[in-house]
């Protein structure tokens, strides 16, 4: 499977942000202008972008995002003999393709690294959905390490000192 076009703007939106390396596209008007304009896409007010961009990351799993009640003009045409959502600033053209995603069951595809360090968004293109890092090699390789690090660590093992029963029997 291969990411559609509605996906990949989604997840660009949604990676307007990078927590690891502390950006944030939609920190001034002039950073949120240019990602629009490469997109050929209209920017709309720099404070709505923001609360759409945590309602959609709350959306798909980031636990450090709130979720807000959003009201977005969206337009229907129907040119083609057939209704198609149609967006002309960049807000609604996200959501139109979000709404896109949801409709050809996509949407649960769209995720957010389980890193608390990095929460980078990241289409699943795995067979059964069940990728939880934006990358193996990265961020599931960091936390492998870590975890089997916990497992190694002194405070996991059994003190030295105690004797130990293998015996099998429980004393009372």
């Amino acid at each position: 499977m291969i990411a559609s076009d509605d996906a990949s703007l989604v997840v660009d939106f949604l990676n307007t942000v990078d927590i690891e390396r502390g950006l944030d596209a939609l920190a001034d008007a002039a950073k949120w202008r240019q990602w629009t304009e490469e997109r050929g896409l209209g920017a709309d007010p720099l404070p709505f972008a923001r609360e759409v961009r945590e309602s959609l990351r709350a959306a798909v799993g980031d636990p450090h995002a709130e979720p807000a009640r959003l009201t977005v003009p969206l337009a229907v045409e129907l040119t083609t003999g057939r209704p198609a959502l149609a967006a002309t600033n960049a807000v609604a053209a996200v959501l139109a393709a979000a709404v896109r995603l949801t409709v050809r069951d996509d949407w649960e595809r769209v995720k957010i690294c389980l890193a608390d360090d990095c929460r980078w968004a990241f289409f699943d293109q795995s067979r059964n959905r069940s990728r939880t890092w934006c990358s193996m090699r990265v961020c599931g390789n960091r936390e492998k390490a870590r975890a089997w690090r916990e497992r190694r660590s002194p405070s996991n093992e059994l003190p030295t000192d105690q004797p130990v029963d293998n015996s099998g029997s429980v004393d009372n």
